[in-house]
């Protein structure tokens, strides 16, 4: 054998209340890790300025998303803000089975649908705003959403919050280069996870049998 040990990828999953940071976060940590791919979703919601189709979403209309439902193609589907998101399932098995790991930028609800199918995989962090205020600020200084979008956002935050026990890690993102440090963190000690290493009976006998 080669003598390196091999490992099944992770489901890294963030969420977090909008306007906390995640998305952010999510691009910062692909930039600087390339054993780590994107999720891509399908989602019924129309595409923002700044979007590009297959890259941040696959942009598509009520009746394909029904259908990709019935034919059982996603891990997980939800309806967010009266928009409707989903992960297609191929491609996040394919990538863990070759020991890529695997980023989902979702919410608590998506998050329950993955550990229902693939808990063993998934390592999931929510990340919260250093204060109200602060989520506020950040949600109108994105300039993306219409003010009664930004009014929904935050009057769903405490629903959302509330949601953070169900998560394995918590982080609070009150500077975006910290938080980025510590989700590294724990990417790295999950990888090592002994149940992670699909090799790892093989290997060890090979030690010791010299």
């Amino acid at each position: 054998m080669s003598g390196a040990l091999q490992r099944r990828g992770v489901m890294l999953v963030l969420s977090s209340p909008s306007g906390a940071g995640k998305t952010t976060l999510s691009r910062m940590l692909l930039d600087s890790d390339d054993g780590i791919v994107m999720s891509v979703s399908a989602t019924t919601r129309g595409r923002r300025r700044n979007e590009i189709e297959g890259r941040d979403y696959f942009f598509v209309d009520n009746e394909a998303f029904d259908l990709m439902i019935k034919a059982n193609e996603f891990l997980e589907h939800a309806t967010v803000f009266s928009y409707r998101y989903g992960t297609p399932k191929a491609p996040v098995m394919d990538a863990l089975k070759a020991g890529r790991d695997v980023l989902f930028d979702i919410d608590w609800q998506g998050t329950q649908q993955l550990k229902q199918q693939a808990r063993d995989d998934i390592v999931s962090i929510f990340v919260l705003p250093p204060s109200r205020g602060e989520l506020e600020r950040r949600l109108r200084s994105r300039a993306l959403d219409d003010e009664h979008v930004v009014e929904a956002r935050m009057a769903k935050a405490n629903d959302e919050i509330s949601h953070w026990p169900e998560y394995d890690y918590v982080i609070v993102n009150d500077d975006v280069d910290r938080a980025l440090v510590k989700i590294k963190e724990i990417v790295g000690a999950e990888r090592a996870r002994r149940t992670r290493q699909t090799n790892l009976s093989e290997f060890t006998t090979s030690l010791m049998e010299g």
